[in-house]
């Protein structure tokens, strides 16, 4: 291994101040001498038994000369591609006008869940060929997964940017997609959200971002958690990053006529001409949103369930009672035996053999 990476790799696991038990550690896990170690960190020595360990430029030159290599990264393009069953709605424009402005100023998009948040953002940077870096948040998230960090490739121990460098040196937006997920781990991006690049410690080198360069995060909730359970793991995020975040959009379902629309050209792309279905599943689908914010219900019917159903009908022959049920066994049987009760009775033409269980539930 060259010397720039045994030092970076020392750095990573103790910090810059090392101990002489730091370096006995370190050497008995790579197999050379304390003594060879101890030698070649003659010039960080700081005190007895202390070293002090930074980047020093000769390094900096070898780091910098491997990170030019061409990658498969550098010659790909990250702007998403148009999709043509695609409706704008809601907040649409405002976030292709944030986008198009080419300023920083990141955006929290919030709304509950499949009502097309992410699907905006990245139709947007389509229209406007600009390139988006999305990174699904997790609580497992750390700053190694954001920023980078020192990967084994062949034999050796080489530094892999992260996708938020990625997207600051490529001016690019950084789609932060469900952060209320997120850990404290996700503090890391403070001085990013501030537009003030940041300092890549491991290796010594700042980043500053490129002209272009925005963030957008997704989530379910503003970032305080889920008090009715519904959406399980959603964390409070830390107020000091929350206010880093100019402006909140909060994202609604679409109006009725722009959902049938969405499902219409659903329904053109998987060869079905069944229009009527889809003003049926609005009617249904709207009859049970409004029932959930009443308190009677427990679960509905978002638009990407709309969308997966007629989707569903295309493979199944145009079998409306089979692309509805497919669709929503993920609900618990007396939900699911209440939604299939209810459509029933919106569709005056379903088949006969579409039956429910007694069981129902009120609407």
């Amino acid at each position: 291994m060259t010397k720039i990476f045994e030092v970076s790799d020392i750095i990573t696991r103790y910090g810059k101040i090392v101990t002489a038990s730091n370096l006995n550690e370190y050497s008995n896990s790579i197999g050379i001498s304390t003594q060879t170690i101890v030698n070649r960190l003659k010039e960080y020595k700081t005190g007895h038994g202390v070293w002090t360990l930074t980047v020093p430029q000769q390094e900096e030159q070898i780091y910098n000369s491997q990170s030019k290599k061409v990658t498969s990264e550098d010659t790909m393009s990250f702007i998403p591609e148009k999709d043509s069953n695609f409706v704008s709605f809601g907040n649409f424009s405002d976030i292709k006008k944030v986008i198009s402005s080419g300023k920083f100023y990141p955006v929290f998009i919030t709304g509950l869940s499949g009502n097309g948040k992410t699907f905006a953002v990245e139709q947007a940077c389509a229209q406007l060929k600009r390139e988006m870096i999305r990174v699904n948040i997790t609580i497992e998230t750390d700053e190694d997964d954001l920023l980078g960090g020192f990967r084994l490739n062949n034999g050796e121990t080489t530094w892999h940017d992260g996708p938020v460098i990625q997207a600051l040196e490529r001016g690019a937006i950084l789609l932060l997609d469900e952060i209320d997920l997120a850990s404290n781990k996700i503090m890391c991006l403070q001085s990013v959200l501030e537009g003030n690049g940041v300092f890549l410690k491991k290796i010594g080198k700042y980043v500053k971002p490129a002209d272009g360069f925005n963030i957008i995060a997704t989530a379910n909730t503003k970032g305080k958690g889920s008090d009715d359970g519904r959406f399980i793991g959603t964390n409070v995020l830390n107020e000091a990053f929350l206010e880093r975040f100019p402006i909140t959009l909060e994202q609604s379902y679409p109006s009725p006529k722009i959902e049938i629309s969405i499902l219409n050209k659903v329904m053109d792309s998987v060869g079905s001409n069944d229009y009527e279905f889809s003003t049926l599943l609005v009617s249904w689908s709207e009859i049970i949103r409004k029932t959930f914010i009443d308190g009677g219900i427990d679960e509905l019917i978002s638009t990407r369930r709309l969308v997966h159903i007629v989707r569903a009908l295309g493979i199944f022959g145009n079998n409306r009672k089979k692309a509805i049920e497919v669709c929503i066994n993920r609900f618990d049987n007396e939900t699911k035996q209440s939604f299939l009760e209810l459509y029933s009775k919106i569709d005056v033409k379903m088949d006969e053999s579409f039956e429910v269980s007694d069981d129902k539930a009120e609407f």
